[in-house]
């Protein structure tokens, strides 16, 4: 058997080690000696979210019971009281660029979605991360409790996070979207809660497609019907234009109004788009195709660590949220560069079963040969 290193060193291979330090000296310059580097401080938060540590101390513990394999994984001494001190002073803006580059590596061997059109799909959402009101005071979101918030645009090539933000709970949903730059050409959905329709004009004025559902208040008249196919679910497709006040003043285009009733619910669902020349079913399809985000945010939760934090800061809430995007993003990464069939959860599960394991990492991942077993009666002669 040849030899291999520790699962997690290999997994570590696939940060672009120049790159991670370039970045790290434009954010940190140059630091004192004995200080946490920006390397080890990056491999205690992903141990953290590789085996599911919920503490300072259980980090600490679990790479200093693996304290041999140090060299291999690039790693300085981890204490928690210098790991907490890195995590509020070092800038997560760092992790929010390294984050940019590996999207951008995924993206170039990430699976196209599953339309026709070659334009990129992205779903935004938001998801709330509560906290105790106690210790994050300025994360206030009611008088009840406190949260911050992460925002996405989910990348429906390959499924993967494209953009990300995280802001105390009260920020709203669209002035998050309103920061992000989608290039020109591309197909956003995203649901009421992103209902601006200045935003919806400018996004149109830019060359961006969107569809989202109409708010129930709207007002609107319609200006042109056209044919539908009932045996699709399609009830109604029109093209209409707002007639509030308000819209009169903004100088809003007209859009196009997409009724849809889901055969398998019954429920009777309204659409507007900017886009004019796809299929009524197409439009009812992308928007079905939003729900992706939200299993996204749902596996998030459930596989890595954003739920309890490890310091009481913005900073280093920020730092820990945007080390588990990045995780993310490698996990994803590996899964396309492999051709790997099991799904993220799957990998993620065996990973921290085998991460200081000595063994072959993608091998890892393939079923174990069909071993056919004879019972010693059938042998004998």
């Amino acid at each position: 058997m040849g030899h291999h290193n520790t699962v997690y060193s290999q997994i570590l291979k696939m940060v672009p080690r120049h790159e991670f330090a370039d970045t790290a000296k434009k954010h940190d310059g140059h630091r004192r000696k004995g200080a946490m580097s920006r390397w080890t401080q990056f491999i205690a938060m992903s141990t953290a979210q590789l085996t599911g540590r919920s503490s300072l101390r259980d980090i600490e513990s679990a790479l200093a019971s693996q304290k041999h394999l140090r060299y291999h994984l690039g790693s300085g001494t981890v204490k928690r009281t210098t790991l907490s001190r890195a995590n509020q002073t070092l800038d997560s803006k760092f992790y929010e660029e390294l984050f940019a580059k590996l999207y951008a590596r995924c993206n170039g061997r990430s699976p196209r979605h599953q339309f026709r059109f070659k334009r990129k799909l992205f779903s935004l959402d938001a998801s709330l991360l509560g906290v105790s009101m106690k210790v994050f005071p300025n994360a206030e979101y009611n008088r009840m409790k406190a949260a911050y918030k992460l925002h996405v645009g989910l990348d429906h090539d390959g499924l993967i996070p494209a953009f990300a933000a995280v802001t105390v709970g009260k920020t709203g949903d669209q002035t998050q979207a309103k920061l992000m730059q989608f290039p020109k050409g591309s197909v956003l959905v995203f649901d009421r809660g992103y209902a601006d329709y200045s935003w919806h004009n400018q996004l149109t004025d830019q060359g961006i497609f969107w569809v989202t559902r109409i708010r129930s208040n709207a007002k609107y008249r319609v200006i042109e019907r056209h044919e539908i196919n009932k045996s699709q679910g399609i009830t109604s497709d029109q093209v209409i234009e707002y007639t509030s006040t308000r819209s009169s003043k903004n100088n809003l285009r007209a859009v196009r109004r997409v009724g849809f009733r889901d055969p398998e619910t019954g429920k009777h669902y309204v659409f507007v788009t900017n886009h004019f020349d796809w299929s009524a079913k197409t439009i009812a399809d992308i928007y079905k195709q939003r729900w992706q985000v939200e299993l996204f945010f749902k596996w998030i939760k459930q596989n890595l660590k954003i739920k309890a934090f490890l310091g009481n800061t913005d900073n280093a809430v920020m730092t820990q949220v945007f080390v588990a995007l990045c995780i993310y993003l490698i996990l994803a990464y590996l899964k396309f560069q492999a051709k790997i069939s099991q799904s993220l959860q799957q990998m993620s599960r065996l990973i921290h079963l085998n991460l200081f394991a000595k063994r072959d990492l993608i091998q890892l991942f393939k079923p174990p040969p069909d071993v056919m077993s004879t019972s010693p009666q059938m042998r004998l002669i």
